[in-house]
């Protein structure tokens, strides 16, 4: 399969990549760095990405010597967006791809791809319609790369990002209907922020009503309760109360 990736990329003209910095598009990147393609990765900044998401798609960007550009998008601005409607994601996604397009385009490429894989299922996301009528392509699918293969040629590669947790964008974390807000994202941001440095991996704190659902990894509910204290009086000047989803949070979702 990575044979297949690479003849894929081989034949393909100058390309611009949507790089988020995460491990699909990041190996996506490696690749074709490897196979000195004409490209140039972009990563499209909002209030909606973590500033961890951008300082993970510099760094990498460093480690292969690839040419990144950072655009930044107020994402805010659009009240089909903020009204947070059940599609938000294809309203999201169609602007930023329109945006990376469009510069794109201003710098001469005509070819997009993004670091969608072959496990994404792309039936019930509406995102993925705003990509295929914007006519982005997708190697990584199309070459039949699932997660768990990225994965491990992301860590034969040597790619600090092979384990990194799946992350969905801080949008997520607001219920369907419940108006987004900048002050609502800085929140969630600075305590999921506050939790990693704990030492939580591969969760999410989801607003439910003023309060703070907590979705865990199993396997971090007991430290979650032996800091229990701790972890509410890091949350609560934020939040109405501190929930724990009794859950178990599954990885790469």
């Amino acid at each position: 399969m990575t044979r297949s990736l690479y003849e894929y990329l081989q034949k393909s003209p100058p390309f611009a990549l949507a790089f988020s910095g995460g491990v699909d598009s990041a190996y996506l990147l490696y690749a074709a760095m490897k196979n000195h393609c004409q490209l140039t990765a972009y990563f499209i900044k909002t209030p909606f990405q973590p500033q961890f998401e951008l300082d993970d798609a510099l760094r990498l960007a460093e480690e292969l010597s690839a040419p990144l550009k950072v655009l930044s998008l107020d994402i805010l601005d659009r009240e089909v967006i903020i009204s947070n409607p059940a599609d938000r994601c294809y309203f999201c996604k169609k602007a930023l791809f329109t945006a990376l397009t469009s510069q794109a385009k201003r710098d001469g490429y005509t070819l997009v791809f993004d670091g969608t894989n072959a496990s994404d299922q792309t039936d019930d996301r509406p995102g993925m319609k705003a990509l295929t009528e914007l006519q982005v392509l997708s190697p990584l699918r199309e070459c039949g790369l699932t997660k768990q293969i990225i994965r491990q040629l992301s860590k034969e590669a040597g790619l600090f990002t092979y384990d990194k947790p799946s992350y969905a964008c801080l949008a997520t974390r607001i219920p369907t209907g419940t108006r987004i807000t900048g002050n609502l994202l800085n929140k969630i941001e600075t305590c999921e922020q506050s939790l990693a440095h704990l030492g939580y991996r591969d969760f999410r704190i989801r607003l439910l009503d003023g309060c703070a659902r907590l979705q865990l990894l199993e396997s971090q509910f007991p430290q979650a309760l032996r800091q229990k204290n701790q972890i509410r009086e890091l949350l609560l000047p934020h939040f109405k109360e501190v929930l724990l989803d009794l859950t178990p949070r599954k990885g790469d979702d």
